[in-house]
């Protein structure tokens, strides 16, 4: 984990231990890292409360509740797979705000978009934002670049929804 990454990771944590708040996550190229830099810190058991690793689109539709006909339709790369894998970590693990992640990582994409096309998705049941990226700069960065805005558009909901809560 990077120096950037492991400062984000701190100030999410401060958010969501002061703001009584909780997370889980819904993965699939990023393969638990997202997970992995919000447990980092000590007592994030208090608000992380788990994540799913789905690289099958058939554990996205069991574990996730993705409508298989949205895979079949938009691809499992798309703005609206990451959504509602968003939508079914909130639910199904049942925390205040959802993270999710999918996309190709590499080396090869997929009929729906080329290697590095990427789908972040963040929010609560209410609204879910959803950032894509694009480029290839290999797997290892391409994951890494998807971990970080992860955490940065968790970082900026939570600043955005508990303004006060940090200082």
């Amino acid at each position: 984990m990077n120096i950037q990454t492991k400062l984000i990771s701190r100030e999410i944590s401060e958010y969501l231990w002061r703001s009584g708040q909780t997370v889980s996550t819904a993965e699939s190229c990023t393969a638990g890292n997202v997970s992995s830099a919000i447990a980092a810190l000590p007592g994030a058991s208090n608000y992380f409360r788990g994540g799913v690793v789905a690289y099958s689109n058939d554990l996205k539709v069991k574990l996730l509740g993705v409508p298989s006909a949205l895979i079949e339709e938009k691809g499992a790369v798309s703005e609206d797979v990451a959504r509602v894998m968003a939508e079914g970590a909130i639910e199904h693990l049942q925390t205040h705000y959802g993270v999710a992640v999918t996309g190709f990582a590499g080396p090869g994409g997929g009929p729906e978009a080329p290697v590095g096309t990427i789908y972040v998705a963040v929010g609560t049941k209410e609204q879910i934002d959803v950032r894509e990226l694009r480029g290839d700069d290999g797997r290892e960065e391409n994951v890494a670049r998807a971990t970080l805005t992860a955490l940065q558009m968790l970082l900026e909901r939570l600043k955005n929804d508990f303004p006060l809560v940090v200082e």
